[in-house]
């Protein structure tokens, strides 16, 4: 039975600014170890019984950082398909439906998952996973439901059935609940019979087909067309943006899940998180006897039950209480515990006065490497870049700004102008305003080089593309 691991990775992860932004959200972060979550979620699907490699589903404006995270797991893919714009979780299954049927067959097992997860006990999670492929193959639409671990009012949750009698240990589902009230979950956990609703779902591609060709006829078909209309770029395939958008935003659950009567239940315990918000920190071992979770560096005094993510700087608190606080480059999160949830609300704000911090970390990531600012003044800009081995940057030119190249580590080779030359170690170049350059590392080491720039205006919008080998177009 061929298994095909679908990856949602189009999220934006507000709640866990200001490390998750606009263009590099928490999918990509390595939040919990050497792996970032993605990374995490396809070493898991790899581990699947039957399991092919994983289809990864993601936005356009994160498909490089895509591409480079399963480069660095040496990863053969089929593919990686790109949405135009965020719809919801409902069309992304159908896509994945579509493409999984026309790759491998109507009776292949698609298990869909959000790539921005946590799963702490990976053998129990495959037994699980083999369960529901199981049940699958029986022709039913698999959810898997989480074992609840506390009253949480930031989760759907799914109420059991009666077993089922083809597969044992799998349940019918009774119905499913939108977030509820504390006390209701609190109910909920004391009852026994409700399960987080972990948006995980398997299911034969040809079943799932059906199934939305009779609840969603309109999205069934733009789905189709948005694939068939789809074109390849690199690595990509760029979904058919008008198509795509056609189809109704809407989340799984409301627009199949819950209206259809063939779905089942496998019960899932296995350490499992959203990472939705800062209060998965506690969930890692506490730091001291007071109840404090410190990941990096803290320094706690007369300080109890409080979260702290430190990087790079110290974090020290003084009699204070029941706090998270979150240390980044460019932005400093300190909230009440009990308020996490709403850290999304910041996030708009930022996003209303269109402030940087909501959208791109000081280190942003590029096709051929990443750059990061230093400095940042009237009429002058400093950058970090470093270009990966064998990569290069677009032949570009700037109408309102000049550049100073200064290589620290490894050797450029610089287009300015008609010319072409070497600029090693200690040395440095000088761009005119308005004059065509490119930098390229031809090297077998990263090159490392300090750009300082100025001029009437600094933006990266300021940016004309002649030639750019990962297909970019003028910023």
């Amino acid at each position: 039975m061929v298994v095909v691991p679908v990856l949602m990775a189009g999220g934006s992860g507000t709640r866990l600014w200001p490390l998750s932004r606009a263009q590099y959200p928490k999918q990509f972060l390595r939040l919990l170890d050497q792996d970032s979550l993605l990374q995490a979620t396809v070493r898991r699907a790899q581990q699947i019984d039957g399991a092919v490699a994983p289809l990864v589903i993601g936005n356009e404006r994160h498909r490089f950082i895509i591409a480079e995270q399963l480069q660095e797991l040496g990863l053969e893919h089929p593919g990686i398909l790109l949405e135009p714009e965020g719809r919801n979780t409902a069309p992304v299954a159908a896509v994945a439906a579509h493409h999984v049927a026309r790759t491998h067959g109507e009776d292949a097992i698609v298990f869909l998952m959000a790539a921005d997860q946590s799963i702490a006990d990976v053998p129990a999670f495959l037994s699980s996973a083999a369960l529901g492929v199981q049940t699958a193959a029986t022709g039913r639409l698999v959810t898997f439901g989480i074992r609840p671990q506390r009253p949480e009012t930031g989760f759907g949750y799914v109420r059991v059935g009666v077993p089922l009698d083809s597969v044992p240990g799998v349940f019918e589902v009774a119905g499913f609940t939108e977030k509820p009230p504390l006390e209701r979950a609190r109910q909920y956990l004391e009852d026994g019979g409700y399960y987080w609703n972990g948006g995980m779902f398997m299911f034969r591609a040809g079943t799932f087909l059906a199934e939305l060709r009779a609840l969603e006829p309109h999205m069934h078909d733009r789905a189709a067309a948005a694939l068939a209309g789809g074109t390849t770029d690199l690595d990509f395939l760029r979904l058919d943006a008008e198509s795509f958008k056609a189809c109704r935003s809407d989340s799984i659950d409301y627009a199949v899940m819950e209206k259809s009567r063939n779905i089942a239940l496998v019960p899932l315990d296995a350490g499992w998180d959203d990472v939705g918000s800062w209060s998965f920190l506690a969930l890692t071992p506490a730091s001291d006897e007071h109840g404090n979770h410190v990941r990096g560096q803290g320094l706690m005094e007369d300080s109890h039950r409080n979260l702290v993510q430190a990087r790079r700087r110290l974090v020290a608190m003084l009699g204070v209480d029941d706090c998270v606080v979150v240390e980044s480059d460019d932005a400093i999160l300190v909230a009440a515990r009990d308020r996490v949830q709403d850290v999304g609300k910041l996030v708009k704000r930022l996003q209303a006065l269109k402030r940087p911090e909501a959208e791109s970390l000081p280190r942003v990531a590029r096709p051929w490497g990443h750059y990061e600012t230093v400095a940042l003044g009237d009429r002058f800009q400093v950058k970090r870049i470093t270009v990966k081995p064998g990569h290069k940057l677009s032949l570009q030119m700037h109408h309102h700004r000049a550049e100073h190249w200064v290589v620290v580590r490894g050797t450029a080779r610089v287009t300015c102008g008609e010319r072409e030359y070497l600029v090693s170690e200690d040395q440095s170049t000088y761009i005119p305003l308005g004059t065509t350059h490119r930098v390229e590392n031809p090297g077998k080491v990263p090159l490392e080089m300090i750009e300082v720039q100025s001029g009437a205006y600094l933006g990266e919008d300021d940016i004309v593309r002649f030639d750019d080998v990962y297909g970019r177009k003028a910023e």
